[in-house]
């Protein structure tokens, strides 16, 4: 494998978590008095972050309530974050399976830090990660490629011989951005065309095929 290091997105990539992430923002939405989403709605509204987030779902012309309702989010989620997330069908296997033929490991998410630690402790507690990064006020989020770059630099491995994961534009757009060998994953929270028009290498329906992928890479 000429993969030194793989870096994960979380949400939509390694852990399902759009219904908590639903369950949480419709909550907040309807204490302050606005309308919610169906969850399919939020397969749109996720992926650059928390404000991002509550700013998409908050009614046009009501930005005053954006505070307040991301803060009643961020309480309420703090108390569901394991509700109904749950890692992908075949994901500890695949990290394993990478860690066992000395693959470095590591997340690079665009949720709060805090969430994205305790979330990837809680359900997949025997992957060696090397490193795991959330948002963070030091780095600008993705697909700003600061962050992906810095986690190589921890990683000590180059990033063209580093491989992105994930599933949505933003984390194509962060490994081409970074100079890296971007995978995308077709079970997550956009579609394959999507992946495809923003420069993935490859794109796997499975773990087992993004296994493959990743282990066949060229970098």
């Amino acid at each position: 494998m000429l993969l030194r290091a793989v870096i994960f997105d979380l949400d939509g990539t390694l852990v399902d978590s759009l219904g908590d992430i639903a369950d949480a923002t419709n909550h907040a939405l309807a204490h302050h008095g606005l309308p919610t989403h169906p969850e399919s709605a939020y397969l749109r509204f996720v992926g650059s972050g928390v404000r991002e987030l509550i700013r998409r779902a908050v009614p046009s012309g009501q930005d005053a309530l954006i505070e307040p309702v991301l803060a009643t989010y961020k309480a309420y989620y703090d108390d569901h974050l394991f509700d109904r997330t749950a890692h992908y069908p075949g994901i500890p296997e695949l990290l394993t399976a990478l860690a066992a033929q000395g693959t470095k490991l590591a997340v690079l998410s665009n949720k709060s830090d805090d969430f994205v630690k305790r979330l990837v402790t809680r359900l997949l507690p025997r992957v060696p990660f090397a490193a795991v990064y959330g948002e963070r006020p030091e780095l600008p989020r993705k697909p700003d490629p600061a962050a992906a770059l810095a986690l190589a630099s921890e990683l000590g491995v180059p990033p063209a011989a580093c491989g992105f994961v994930g599933d949505t534009s933003i984390d194509m757009d962060t490994a081409r951005a970074a100079g890296m060998y971007g995978v995308g994953v077709a079970w997550g929270f956009r579609e394959v065309h999507e992946l495809q028009a923003h420069g993935a290498r490859a794109v796997a329906a499975t773990a087992a095929e993004l296994l493959a992928a990743l282990r066949d890479a060229r970098p």
